[in-house]
């Protein structure tokens, strides 16, 4: 059947001498492969090189439900990005998100409310200059609300600590290491809560975002057994975090 759709490029991979087989996170029917034929020729070139991490792309599919690998009819971008490709921070988290989502969507049915939150998500870190160290750690403390795995995060004068085993934060300390402290729970509580467009006047220094990225990346792990070892990672600390 021919159907259009939008869709996030999560993944691509070389099929072949001629093909791709391109992994999509898509509006209408969610996670998908599919295979690009990626002929020879400028006019070819020109296309494939829209098949970047997290692009946002206008596809016409030839989608069968039974299918394991779909086909691409056409694709072009909806909206092209104006300086993610081209900003060194923008595009190491874009590479790096893309591979969490890629690790993390699963599932081949349509959740609209998660593509839009990727989509304006991606279109703001486009479109502006400000809050940018902080993006990623905005949307995967977002992600969280899409996954079913958001935390339950009381909020005291007294503060209190997220237990990354169970998402629920605690009045006492719990006894265990695998916790968020009171500072690093509130700023998940923040970040969970919070419009996009307060990102900019979030502010931490680098040694916090540090650690809170590493910590969310096992909170991620203590749910989801996909994740395993994050081959971008390294790439995000040296621009984040050199020396």
């Amino acid at each position: 059947m021919l159907s259009q759709t939008k869709g996030i490029l999560l993944h691509s991979i070389r099929y072949g001498e001629n093909s791709l087989i391109v992994t999509l996170y898509t509006e209408q029917f969610g996670r998908q492969a599919f295979m690009v034929q990626s002929a020879k020729g400028k006019k070819a070139r020109n296309k494939t090189s829209l098949l970047q991490p997290l692009f946002l792309l206008d596809l016409i599919v030839y989608y069968k439900q039974s299918r394991e690998i779909q086909r691409i009819k056409e694709f072009k971008t909806y909206e092209t990005f104006r300086s993610i490709p081209f900003e060194i921070k923008k595009s190491t988290q874009a590479l790096f998100l893309a591979e969490i989502l890629y690790k993390l969507l699963r599932e081949e049915e349509s959740n609209p409310a998660l593509f839009h939150f990727c989509e304006e998500a991606l279109l703001f870190l486009d479109r502006t200059d400000q809050g940018i160290a902080n993006f990623h750690l905005y949307f995967l403390s977002r992600l969280t609300g899409f996954l079913g795995i958001l935390p339950h995060i009381r909020i005291s004068g007294k503060g209190s600590w997220l237990d990354l085993h169970t998402g629920i934060s605690m009045s006492a300390e719990p006894a265990h290491s695998e916790i968020m402290n009171i500072r690093e729970t509130d700023l998940f509580h923040q970040l969970t809560t919070m419009p996009i467009e307060n990102l900019p006047e979030f502010t931490i220094n680098r040694e916090t975002r540090e650690i809170f990225l590493r910590k969310l990346i096992a909170y991620y792990r203590h749910h989801f057994d996909s994740l395993g070892e994050i081959k971008s990672l390294p790439v995000l600390k040296e621009i984040f975090f050199p020396g």
